[in-house]
């Protein structure tokens, strides 16, 4: 396998594939899926080159770009290399204090934005960001403010920049003096806590990590990946990366919220995702056998059951009995296919989870109904994956064996140290982080405790960071209970308190459309609103009775003594999460100080 630096990767592709698909998009305008081919976002990837050349962008320059996930952004990260420069990645979601942040952090002259949202937030920070020079719009239908006189430019514009004479040997030059210690990109973390900090990937970063996946995954040409998380996402963008490695079409999927419908249109082979989505998949499958009565409802049940007892002889490396066997493949030919058609994943071969823990029963769920899901652990600071589970290999409630090339040692506390060529050479204009992230010998401190079994099966078991420690000196590992606990069908979102507290507590955001449909059932609640039905002693007592029923295996001082039952959902606009859907704790606790404090109250 040749390993090209990124600065050259497409062009190498393009003379292997030509006139084959690369990428696909799909339309506003027809709803269909639009192929561009490897010679196409070759010839685009270069054109943009020689215009940020011609623009003035020099070597190892920092270019942001703030857009959701378009072919312009894979063009403009690779145009970037090309021109030897750095790329910097802004959520598309982000606030304009967030924007200019990151804008004055990396000194960024040129921006390329997305949509009206992206250009607007720009063009209003604009004149408060002393480096910020140039706004580039991909999205056409962008409007532009009356008073941007000279300042933006379309996406058609700025190429047309390219074809200034003499920049196609300059971005040659670059291109090919381009080295691994290079840095390739810088991406600010989402930050739960604190400030962003400037996470330094470089080339080697990137090499490194399509060398270890190399060793781990089968890819095949005719492949097809479909996009899920932003590229603003280290996972999805080391995952794109990739695919396009290996020849695999990727489809890019401009709209988040559509990604089922995409599912079912473009039937991909390949998806990396976080445990939510899978999470949804598990709660849509118990609620659809729940409503199903009879020999279906049996069948369906079965099917989960002996799928479970199959892969859990696989595990253990044991053939399952004739019986198990039989029943499987029944199953494969029915239920599962059904079921997998439905979903539209029919055509899936493997499907890569990372950016938090899987709960053991949906990950159970998924391998028993033949998904082959990939459970990782990895960070930005890592070039995503340390570790990854093999189907056919692994053991639940683990995040799999460490890829090569990467040193894992257990320091105060388990925490686990990093150490390799995918780790981070630090933070971005800011020594003093990267000081007590990396120590003296280059290890990397995570803030993730865990432990590895004699098999080296990682098992992650907190992070040290969100360590509660209760008034009764008992710890408590918060994403731990709450990963257990969202399983259930009822519950859509769950944030513990327990800090220096006397006992547990939750804030519970229902599944509204399950708790509705509970509602129509009783005469009495069905015209209730979600304020009136959150309050509802009855509603009250179905969430205290499934809460109990889940975490009876906890330890005491583990249990959730009180819950308040809330009628909206935390989100990225009222700043309670992150981009990447982690909860920002310390937000959510002053939003909520006052309910918080009546749980405790005697």
């Amino acid at each position: 396998m040749q390993y090209d630096q990124l600065s050259t990767m497409i062009s190498r592709q393009a003379e292997h594939y030509g006139d084959r698909t690369c990428l696909k998009y799909k339309s506003d305008e027809t709803g269909t899926w639009i192929p561009v081919s490897w010679n196409r976002v070759d010839e685009i990837i270069k054109l943009e080159a020689q215009a940020m050349a011609a623009l003035g962008i020099g070597v190892q320059e920092n270019v942001g770009i703030f857009s959701q996930n378009m072919p312009e952004y894979i063009y403009t990260d690779f145009a970037a290399y090309a021109n030897r420069a750095v790329n910097v990645p802004l959520y598309a979601t982000s606030s304009p204090s967030q924007v200019k942040y990151i804008v004055e952090n990396a000194n960024i002259r040129v921006l390329f934005v997305g949509e009206q949202y992206q250009y607007d937030t720009a063009f209003d920070v604009l004149p408060h960001c002393a480096t910020l020079e140039h706004i580039v719009i991909f999205d056409s239908k962008v409007k532009k403010s009356s008073t941007d006189e000279g300042i933006s430019m379309s996406f058609d514009e700025f190429l047309m920049l390219g074809a200034k004479v003499g920049m196609d040997k300059v971005v040659e030059e670059r291109s090919a003096s381009s080295c691994l210690n290079d840095l390739a990109c810088l991406m600010y973390t989402s930050g739960t806590t604190g400030t962003p900090k400037g996470v330094k990937l470089t080339h080697l970063c990137f090499q490194q990590a399509l060398k270890n996946h190399d060793k781990l995954i089968d890819f095949k040409e005719t492949d097809v990946s479909l996009n899920f998380l932003p590229f603003t996402h280290v996972f999805e963008k080391a995952w794109v990366y990739l695919c396009l490695h290996h020849g695999v079409t990727t489809c890019v999927n401009l709209r988040p919220q559509e990604v089922q419908e995409a599912m079912k249109e473009v039937r991909p082979t390949m998806m990396c995702s976080v445990p939510r989505f899978w999470e949804k998949i598990y709660a849509g499958v118990q609620e659809k056998i729940r409503t199903t009565t009879g020999v279906q409802k049996s069948l369906m049940e079965d099917a989960i059951t002996v799928g479970m007892k199959y892969n859990s002889a696989i595990r253990e490396h044991k053939r399952p009995p004739l019986w198990v066997r039989t029943k499987y493949a029944f199953y494969q030919r029915t239920i599962y296919k059904l079921l997998k058609k439905t979903i539209g994943l029919d055509n899936g071969r493997l499907f890569p989870i990372g950016g938090a823990k899987i709960p053991d029963l949906v990950h159970e769920f998924a391998t028993a109904v033949g998904m082959p899901i990939l459970i990782g652990y990895g960070l930005t600071e890592s070039t995503a994956s340390v570790t990854v589970t093999n189907p056919n290999d692994y053991k639940i409630g683990s995040v799999g064996k460490l890829m090569s090339d990467i040193e894992l040692k257990f320091g105060e506390n388990n925490e686990i140290y990093l150490r390799g060529n995918t780790i981070t050479p630090g933070y971005y204009n800011n020594v003093e982080a990267t000081t007590k992230a990396i120590d003296e010998n280059g290890w990397f401190h995570t803030g993730d405790a865990g432990y590895m079994d004699e098999n080296g099966n990682l098992f992650l078991t907190e992070r040290l960071k969100e360590l509660f420690k209760t008034s009764n000196g008992k710890y408590i590992a918060p994403q731990s209970i709450e990963s257990n606990l969202v399983v259930d069908r009822f519950i859509d979102q769950i944030v513990i308190i327990a800090d220096q507290r006397k006992y547990v507590s939750a804030l519970i955001v229902p599944d509204f459309s399950q708790l509705e449909k509970w509602a129509q059932v009783n005469t009495a609640l069905a015209t209730l609103s979600r304020e009136e039905l959150v309050r509802h002693a009855e509603v009250k007592k179905l969430f205290y009775e499934r809460i109990e029923t889940l975490q009876q295996h906890f330890a005491h001082f583990e249990m959730v003594k009180k819950f308040t039952l809330l009628p909206d959902a935390f989100t990225m606009e009222k700043g309670e999460m992150t981009n990447t859907l982690k909860i920002k704790r310390a937000v959510v606790y002053q939003h909520y100080k006052d309910v918080i404090e009546s749980m405790y109250q005697e």
